[in-house]
């Protein structure tokens, strides 16, 4: 098989996606009623309905080879259009013993043997008929105490979260290639801007993560754990270029051992297949061959619908800030009465959203407390901690790590962006505990947020804490934590896709 051949993909229909989207009553009455839409990767438009799915056929399979052909046929070579072999190695022939007079007596079939892909499918179906029957009876079905149940307007659908992590921890299994040297695979940023990149590589070669696959054959997805920050760092600045040639070549190169080596890139075209980076520049890394990468999960930061996310196939990353050896910020949020703040930002003057925000407010209102930088003295996550509202506008790139410094701080975040998809909004309704403001609206910050009521202030304060788990970075991973929620994330994508086998 050659590196990246044509092969069919076939797209379940995405009512995981959709129901996700949709609230629980919605969803209940309508969409198990009536035909659930589809979406689809750009070259498979085709839908579901009324498709007939054939099983790629295995020399063990019972084929209709008759059960009485003579010696003469035993030795050729049977072809059933997928594999050949000879016909002498399936012992399908009957014959008849003429000593003892024993009339000819077809043997019993030949009973297949499932394939690891078929065994992987039969069970993502089984998974997402738990997750209707969870939405359906608004309940959810799991083997073991559950510590956490995620319930709320902040979900789009709680039964629906709730029964998929259930499924995705029962089932979900994730295997990382073990090519490459570090640094610049197997290696990645801990601390600072990045750090969610090189945090989830470590989990993913720690052995320590319950969704690791024992081999890459159980394996629902496949991670290939290079740095996109790391290849910057130490090939890209030594050379002091800006260029996103040598980027491109490294990925697709990486691509090309995997591919040449295993059969599951090409079994899929990549749509199994994941990265994870925060760096401003992973997006680009598809530009030089965009046909080679149109199947290919993206987890990203830098989540720019404009520079060509799409929220059906990538994932959006939160952008989280982690100090050395911590891993997140010192919580200093006040009760809601102790807030004297009404609105705070404090940020470097780059990327054009922030020169309109600094040219705006900056050190102009008393209330809506806009600063460059921070006089010496203050520390800023108490600032946070001491404000009711954070604003949190993009800067180069749309991704920045005031959102989580903002949720963590229970001050409620307001998104100042531009085709920005916020992290894992195929599971969290962000209008519930965020506010966000169009950057044409920025000369009104302070009168669109006055409008708030009171009341729904403190409803969207409150959400916050529900949320909070959400973002936190535990290692090793924890349940709903952050890195389950990337998992999740790329567990949906999965579950909306069936490979034939």
């Amino acid at each position: 098989m050659g590196l990246f051949s044509a092969k069919p993909l076939v797209l379940v229909p995405a009512f995981l996606l959709l129901l996700l989207y949709f609230s629980t009553f919605s969803f209940t009455k309508q969409h198990l009623t009536t035909n659930i839409s589809f979406y689809s990767f750009p070259l498979y438009q085709e839908k579901l309905t009324n498709q007939t799915f054939i099983p790629i056929l295995s020399p063990l399979s019972s084929t209709n080879i008759s059960s009485t052909s003579n010696s003469t046929h035993q030795n050729e070579a049977f072809s059933n259009g997928f594999f050949s072999f000879s016909s002498s190695n399936l012992n399908t022939s009957s014959t008849t013993n003429t000593t003892s007079g024993v009339e000819n007596v077809p043997e019993a079939p030949i009973i297949k043997e499932k394939t690891s892909l078929e065994r992987i499918e039969e069970g993502l179906a089984r998974a997402r008929t738990a997750i209707r029957e969870a939405v359906r009876t608004r309940n959810y079905t799991s083997p073991k105490h559950e510590d956490f149940i995620p319930r709320g307007s902040v979900y789009r659908n709680p039964y629906a979260f709730h029964q998929s992590h259930i499924e995705m921890e029962k089932r979900f299994r994730v295997w990382a290639y073990k090519e490459g040297e570090p640094p610049l695979v197997h290696d990645g940023p801990l601390n600072n801007i990045y750090s969610t990149e090189g945090q989830f590589i470590d989990e993913m070669d720690s052995g320590k993560n319950p969704m690791m696959a024992k081999n890459a054959d159980e394996a629902h997805v496949y991670f290939l754990p290079f740095s996109v920050a790391n290849v910057i760092r130490y090939v890209l600045k030594p050379e002091r270029t800006f260029k996103r040639d040598r980027l491109q070549l490294f990925v697709e190169d990486y691509i090309g051992v995997i591919a040449n080596k295993y059969p599951y890139w090409n079994r899929s075209n990549g749509a199994d297949h994941f990265m994870v980076s925060c760096h401003d520049w992973a997006p680009d890394i598809i530009d030089a061959h965009p046909e080679m990468f149109q199947h290919f999960i993206r987890v990203l930061c830098n989540a720019n619908v404009s520079e060509g996310f799409q929220a059906q196939r990538d994932v959006s990353l939160p952008e989280i800030y982690l100090p050395f050896g911590l891993l997140g910020a010192p919580k200093l949020g006040l009760s809601t009465s102790k807030r004297s703040i009404f609105a705070f930002f404090a940020g470097g003057n780059h990327g054009y959203i922030r020169k309109i925000l600094l040219k705006q407010w900056k050190d102009k209102d008393n209330e809506v407390q806009v600063h460059e930088y921070l006089p010496k003295g203050q520390n800023y996550h108490q600032l946070m901690g001491q404000s009711k509202y954070c604003l949190c506008p993009s800067g180069w790139e749309v991704a920045s790590p005031r959102v989580v410094e903002a949720i963590q701080s229970g001050c409620v975040p307001v998104l100042i962006s531009e085709d920005y998809v916020p992290p894992f909004s195929d599971v969290l309704d962000w209008s519930q505990f965020s506010v966000q403001i169009p950057v044409k609206r920025i000369p009104d910050i302070k009168t669109i947020l006055q409008e708030i009521p009171v009341d729904t202030f403190l409803k969207m304060q409150k959400r916050l804490r529900r949320v909070q788990i959400h973002f936190e970075v535990n290692r090793p991973a924890k349940r709903f934590d952050v890195m389950h929620m990337l998992l999740h994330s790329i567990w949906l994508r999965r579950l909306n896709l069936r490979l034939p086998f």
